[in-house]
């Protein structure tokens, strides 16, 4: 009997036990009240129940293996996905598919946690308790207290997000011990990669994003329904890394389906690597068919293999900032960044910056330690074009005023060494242990026992 049979057993009894006394309190004058009820309905003093009409009663919407996942559990791990997202006004029919989605990776989380029981490599509450607690100051800078409190206050609960990170736990043992020893990259295959990456040096690298879901000639159409309406979250603004946590069954989906540094070449399908090409920083595509489900890419960041990426250049920086007047009409504002705009093409270098400002009531402010990579990319490539002296087009708003940046100085990186051989193997390793993990939960799949409500 595992721990929620026994559970669902100990609240059977419970229920059993208030009932009869209940039964009891109704009768304070102890014969009386017995000899009404068997002369009114025949009831005999020796009874046994049968049955139970407990309201609150948590009905199962899944036993697997004979483990119960309940409604609840489904409808608090939704919360925890539109918290995540920070979704409102979220349709009924997206809730409902998020709702079918969510069970189908409680079940997976279900069958994870049983068979790491069943090779005796059980996550323990206090390991779990403990990776609760680091999440809580790491990720979402809180007291566990104050976590308890957030997921309450959002419709979800701690034991929710307890057992997402017992599932995660459990299936990383699992595969640590039943295939990462198994999985093998000799030192011929990562020299010859080493060296075509070394021949390459200067051709792009990517650093890449996927979401992927498994599919069969049964279940495609659904799959790819599915697909379709991740993909359409993620365009609105949905966070591909929770997305990715949440309906990946790719090993991946731990790190929010960050595949790392890659080279084209290393998704290993001709399909995914023409579209991948065709990305920019940002950029989402998908569903993309392929063999053995539906895979969505989001393109992280792009570099030049072992060369010097001009993005991490550190620069000195002048913004020049001219505010509008609160009420001010469009009209009025066009003729005011007109004017900003020209008189920033009458200052000749930083030098002049300051007291030119000043002239026409702008501000200044200074920054000699900022990289081009952690500004906006609408900023960027305006950015990469300028020479010591000059500025970007005036950008702003009504509400923040117009403003530009001058660059005053910029300290190019040193030149990329690329990834070594232990890194490559590394990945390669992840790759092959990625392929036989989606076998292996394919396996538990086929060969448990699952009943639905």
């Amino acid at each position: 009997m595992n721990k929620y049979t026994k559970t669902f057993a100990t609240l059977s009894a419970a229920a059993l036990l208030l009932g009869a006394y209940a039964v009891a309190a109704q009768d304070p004058a102890g014969e009386t009240g017995a000899t009404l009820s068997a002369d009114t309905f025949n009831i005999p003093d020796n009874i046994v129940i049968l049955g139970r009409n407990d309201l609150k009663l948590r009905r199962p919407t899944a036993l697997v293996n004979g483990t119960i996942v309940t409604g609840t559990d489904v409808d608090q791990r939704v919360a925890l996905l539109l918290a995540a997202n920070e979704a409102k006004d979220v349709p009924e029919a997206e809730i409902q598919r998020l709702r079918l989605q969510v069970l189908r990776n409680l079940i997976d989380e279900t069958l994870q946690i049983q068979e790491a029981t069943a090779q005796e490599m059980t996550v323990t509450a206090e390991e779990v308790s403990a990776t609760y607690s680091r999440l809580a100051n790491d990720r979402f800078s809180r007291s566990v207290e104050a976590l308890d409190a957030y997921l309450r206050s959002v419709g979800s609960s701690p034991q929710s997000l307890k057992r997402q990170i017992e599932g995660e736990l459990a299936w990383d043992r699992l595969l640590r011990r039943n295939v990462a020893p198994f999985v093998n990259v000799s030192t011929e295959e990562v020299s010859e990669l080493y060296q075509r990456l070394q021949a390459s040096r200067g051709t792009a690298e990517y650093r890449i994003g996927e979401i992927f879901l498994s599919a069969n000639p049964a279940n495609r159409t659904a799959v790819s329904e599915n697909a379709k309406r991740i993909v359409e979250q993620l365009r609105q603004g949905a966070s591909f890394v929770a997305y990715a946590r949440q309906f990946s069954e790719a090993s991946t989906a731990s790190v929010g389906g960050d595949l790392g540094w890659i080279r084209i070449e290393q998704l290993q399908n001709p399909q995914l690597e023409e579209v991948a090409r065709q990305l920019q920083p940002g950029q989402l595509v998908g569903p993309i068919e392929i063999p053995g489900g539906f895979s969505i890419l989001y393109l992280i960041d792009k570099r030049q293999v072992g060369m010097a990426d001009p993005r991490d250049a550190v620069m000195s920086l002048k913004q020049i900032s001219l505010d509008f007047p609160q009420g001010i009409s469009q009209e009025d504002a066009r003729q005011r960044a007109a004017a900003f705009a020209q008189a920033i093409q009458n200052i000749h270098g930083c030098g002049q910056a300051d007291s030119a400002a000043a002239a026409i009531g702008a501000q200044v402010v200074t920054n000699d330690q900022i990289t081009i990579r952690s500004l906006p990319e609408a900023l960027q490539s305006a950015l990469l074009e300028l020479n010591v002296g000059q500025a970007t087009p005036p950008f702003g708003s009504l509400d923040d005023g117009v403003r530009v940046l001058m660059l005053c100085g910029r300290d190019d990186p040193a030149p990329e060494a690329g990834p070594d051989r232990e890194t490559l193997q590394s990945a390669m390793e992840d790759d092959r242990i990625n392929k036989r993990a989606q076998r292996y939960l394919r396996d538990l799949r086929r060969d448990a026992v699952i009943e639905y409500n």
